[in-house]
């Protein structure tokens, strides 16, 4: 097969993450490496930027300063929550063609990798010579054939951390705190709340994930029992727990006067609706008053200085091993991160988009334990590593106590 010349154009989809920009880095400066690229291009606001035929150069942005972008959290060419459909991508592909592009890579999530399938297709049926390939990114780490997903270790970080304070916090004045956590479908980052848990009272003391049927009064008795137990009780939650009718929650609680976003899907995440009702449910039920809730929102997604350094490396990587998957063996396809090993280590694969395109992976069994109200070692023992080297400790006094003279 002939080397295949022309540009390359890169774009960002979805929600931001800690690392995505050093996925667009990677595709930038491997890229550039290459005599058949003759422009690289970036769009900004993602395939509704391509639309536009919004794009910047990225063929004459320093080294420098690309470096500079690729440690800074959020999407750099900005993002989009369009969701293209086949007239979408036909639109797409006529702009694609103008411009001479024949390298596309999309950095995003499950819809992301829905696009270039349909605009492989396009192409092919076209008779447009063109290498599409999906990169992966997500925070809820829910993409099928990958071990991990860029974007969910230092989000999960940036979980494990917000907990550690609230464990502190919580156990030095008692009370009921709950977290509610991205993840409509999968668990993963709610369960990465876990995590820095040292001492043996520590926090979360209950895991709430949407794989597992979510049961009021159960939920009560957990509480009660946690906090008889320990004093006190922190709670994460998946924002997409639902019922075993499969009814969210939030939908549930609220009495069907709940939010919809623009493409009618139940407002989860922002509202703190979730946390409020359920604080009142426990107050309630349980006649207990220090009842708090926080939602964490966008917080979790792009919060600067809390990437880990495993996930911003491989997040970078992805981007590079994609550039050289359609340079080098000229195919198209989605990077996926394999753990060939038990310790630590990663490997990338290209497979076929159709096993990832419009899919969701959920948390498997064996990471969620019995009860349903928390996580497994085996999710412990997978999600450590994936925080970074340098995970920060909670410590605690080691004193001893000094005897009592008035109150023996």
């Amino acid at each position: 097969m002939s080397r295949l010349e022309g540009k390359v154009l890169v774009a960002q989809g979805g929600g931001p993450t800690h690392v995505i920009n050093q996925s667009v880095v990677g595709v930038a400066l491997e890229a550039r490496k290459f005599t058949q690229v003759t422009a690289v291009y970036g769009a900004v606001h993602g395939v509704r930027g391509i639309i536009d035929e919004n794009f910047v150069d990225l063929t004459r942005e320093t080294t420098h300063n690309l470096e500079q972008v690729a440690g800074t959290p959020s999407s750099g060419l900005l993002s989009t929550r369009d969701k293209p459909d086949e007239e979408y991508c036909a639109r797409m592909f006529k702009v694609m063609q103008a411009h001479d592009i024949r390298y596309f890579f999309y950095v995003g999530g499950n819809d992301s990798s829905d696009t270039v399938r349909i605009v492989n297709e396009q192409a092919r049926a076209a008779d447009y010579e063109l290498r599409a390939i999906h990169i992966p990114k997500t925070i809820d780490n829910d993409l099928m054939e990958n071990d991990h997903c860029p974007g969910f270790g230092s989000a999960a970080r940036f979980v494990a951390q917000a907990f550690t304070g609230v464990n502190l916090d919580n156990r030095a004045l008692k009370g009921v705190y709950i977290g509610v956590v991205m993840g409509r479908h999968a668990g993963f980052l709610t369960a990465a709340s876990s995590l820095a848990r040292k001492y043996v009272d520590d926090g979360p003391h209950l895991v709430y994930v949407p794989e597992r049927a979510f049961d009021t009064d159960k939920f009560l008795a957990d509480v009660d029992r946690a906090y008889t137990q320990y004093g006190f009780c922190n709670i994460a939650v998946s924002e997409g727990i639902s019922d075993a009718h499969g009814i969210p929650m939030i939908s549930k609680l609220m009495g069907g006067d709940e939010e919809r976003d623009d493409h009618g899907n139940l407002q989860l995440s922002g509202t703190g609706a979730l946390g409020d009702l359920l604080s009142q449910t426990i107050k309630k039920g349980l006649g207990l008053k220090r009842v708090r809730a926080d939602t964490f929102g966008y917080l979790q997604r792009a919060f600067i200085g809390c990437s880990s350094d495993r996930d911003a490396k491989e997040a970078r990587e992805v981007g590079e091993k994609a550039v050289q998957f359609a340079m080098w063996d000229n195919v198209d396809g989605s990077v996926v991160i394999r753990r060939p090993v038990l310790n630590y280590s990663v490997d990338y694969e290209l497979v076929p988009i159709d096993m990832v395109a419009g899919k969701t992976r959920h948390m498997p069994d064996h990471f969620i334990n019995e009860a349903g109200n928390g996580v497994t070692e085996d999710f412990l023992n997978y999600g450590r590593p994936l925080l970074g080297s340098d995970f920060p400790e909670a410590h605690r006094l080691r004193a001893p106590s000094v005897p009592k003279i008035l109150h023996v």
